[in-house]
């Protein structure tokens, strides 16, 4: 039913957590996945995961957004038209305002908004695009849609992340371009499990009572984003799914 056999996905992030679990899960349902990111070793260790072939690395930082066209020119020659998108690439800014700089919005906000947006720009052109249509996803995440001390640059750019995708799948629908964000609550990536491994007992505690069904797996995220880019997600665009172990549902 959710099906992805031959279709071209390109995924930021994908050198570890959510994006990694993405790519094997895309693959397995039988896409062609361009993995993106920075650690070239990391993103062999993730190819060498994926099911079928067909796959390609390419390193890139994708806050250097004047070589993105010339990126996904390369994407589309080697391995055929767009069909899917998923920005899983991000940075978590753990401040309080006070000791903020403005650096630190321009950081995350180049990462986690302006980078999916304008990688999106690219893909959407015709040249790049599968004719029979595609899907965007971009990874936000429940601090775009409520608080938590400490988190308002994070939050700031996840709600922009959201808000924005509403804005473009609008404009895209004509085109049979579907436009949608997964909001993850805590998931057990090697960044999350950094934070896990000090905090005490007791907070630990805290923090699974928080989430009602324990805390997620990478792969929770991404056996949704299998769904949004197959056909069967093809009513749906403009949304944020939530996919917290009911941490948003206290």
């Amino acid at each position: 039913m959710f099906e992805l056999t031959d279709k071209v996905i390109i995924i930021t992030g994908a050198s570890s957590g959510i994006g990694r679990s993405c790519a094997i899960r895309c693959s397995m349902q039988g896409a062609k996945i361009a993995l993106i990111g920075r650690d070239e070793k990391k993103l062999r260790e993730t190819l060498s995961l994926l099911s079928g072939d067909g796959h390609h690395i390419y390193l890139q930082d994708i806050t250097n957004y004047i070589e993105l066209p010339e990126l996904v020119s390369e994407i589309r020659e080697e391995m055929g038209s767009i069909s899917g998108f998923i920005h899983s690439a991000g940075i978590e800014t753990v401040l309080p305002l006070k000791l903020t700089e403005p650096r630190h919005f321009n950081e995350a906000f180049a990462v986690n908004v302006i980078s999916a947006f304008e990688l999106a720009k690219q893909i959407i052109k015709k040249k790049n695009i599968s004719p029979e249509g595609a899907s965007i996803i971009f990874i936000a995440s429940v601090m775009g849609v409520v608080g938590q001390p400490t988190k308002t640059v994070y939050s700031a750019t996840k709600g922009a992340l959201i808000a924005g995708a509403k804005s473009l799948a609008l404009e895209l629908a004509r085109n049979k371009i579907r436009v949608n964000c997964i909001s993850p609550g805590m998931v057990k990536t090697g960044m999350s499990q950094a934070l896990l491994d000090k905090v005490t007992p007791e907070a630990l505690l805290e923090i699974q009572k928080a989430h009602p069904l324990d805390i997620g797996e990478p792969e929770d995220i991404a056996d949704t984003c299998v769904f949004l880019l197959s056909d069967s997600a093809g009513w749906i665009t403009g949304t944020n799914i939530i996919v917290d172990g009911g941490y948003t549902a206290q």
